[in-house]
């Protein structure tokens, strides 16, 4: 069992959630994920951890609730448990001094930038972060962010915060203008994760993207979780999640994306 310390909302819908979990804690490194089941009849589910504290123990989830398994996750008060937490799972994220990074998180894939960002400054690059959310409300840790970051760049689809539009789309005019960056990171939505990638292309700059499939078990034996990348079928949950975002098949994977979709509309129905 895997005791809750804290639960804290962080913006509509998405909440960072303390977890105990001191095998995971101790070892866990920036890019790695949890594979996580709520009771007996759960279903098993990936969240990458945002942060950890080796001393305590815990760890440092965020979680948007989308479907039925993380509205239950997130509905679960301090002092309740999580029956199973599988863990540090993935390959870490590769961080070397690079020179000049770029780390673009959209919606929750912000939370997800976080540690690489963090990780990448204390190997002496100079950080540009991109915070790109739907609106205002939606921004998230903008202040985790500005702490590791030589500059942070904030952008809404709707204007009510920073620059109107989207952080592809920002990184392109910067290219466009002369700027040079010698490695990006971006994590969010596929479509997002695909502009981003779109972008830095043309300017043959190594991007990496951060996958998150279907998974069930975590460990390349359910297939849930496959995705080709270089025309190569991978395994997000062992080969990955990380992958050069120039060579992934981003309309596949948003195809598989949609699978089991009407399953999870039915269970949250009754939920």
């Amino acid at each position: 069992m895997y005791p809750i310390k804290s639960s804290r909302r962080l913006a509509p819908d998405i909440y960072r959630l303390e977890v105990q979990a001191d095998h995971v804690a101790t070892s866990v490194k920036p890019g790695q994920f949890v594979v996580l089941r709520l009771d007996e009849k759960g279903e098993r589910f990936p969240l990458t951890v945002v942060d950890a504290d080796p001393e305590s123990g815990f760890i440092f989830l965020v979680v948007q609730a989308a479907g039925y398994s993380t509205k239950k996750l997130v509905n679960l008060s301090p002092g309740e448990s999580i029956l199973d937490l599988l863990g540090p799972l993935g390959e870490p994220t590769k961080i070397a001094k690079f020179g000049r990074v770029a780390c673009l998180g959209g919606g929750v894939g912000t939370a997800l930038v976080y540690p690489i960002a963090k990780a990448c400054a204390a190997a002496g690059n100079e950080v540009v972060s991109f915070i790109g959310a739907r609106t205002a409300k939606l921004v998230l840790l903008e202040d985790e962010l500005d702490s590791v970051s030589n500059e942070l760049v904030i952008t809404t689809d709707d204007g009510s915060r920073g620059i109107q539009g989207y952080g592809a789309d920002v990184l392109a005019r910067r290219l466009q203008a002369g700027e040079s960056f010698d490695r990006v990171f971006a994590i969010g939505p596929v479509p997002m994760m695909k502009s981003v990638s779109d972008v830095t292309r043309p300017a043959d700059i190594e991007t990496i993207v951060s996958l998150n499939p279907i998974m069930v078990d975590g460990t390349g034996m359910c297939g849930g979780c496959r995705v080709t990348v270089d025309g190569q079928v991978k395994f997000a949950c062992m080969d990955g999640p990380e992958f050069d975002g120039h060579d992934v098949d981003f309309e596949e994977l948003a195809a598989r994306q949609q699978y089991f979709k009407d399953h999870e509309e039915c269970y949250l129905q009754n939920l």
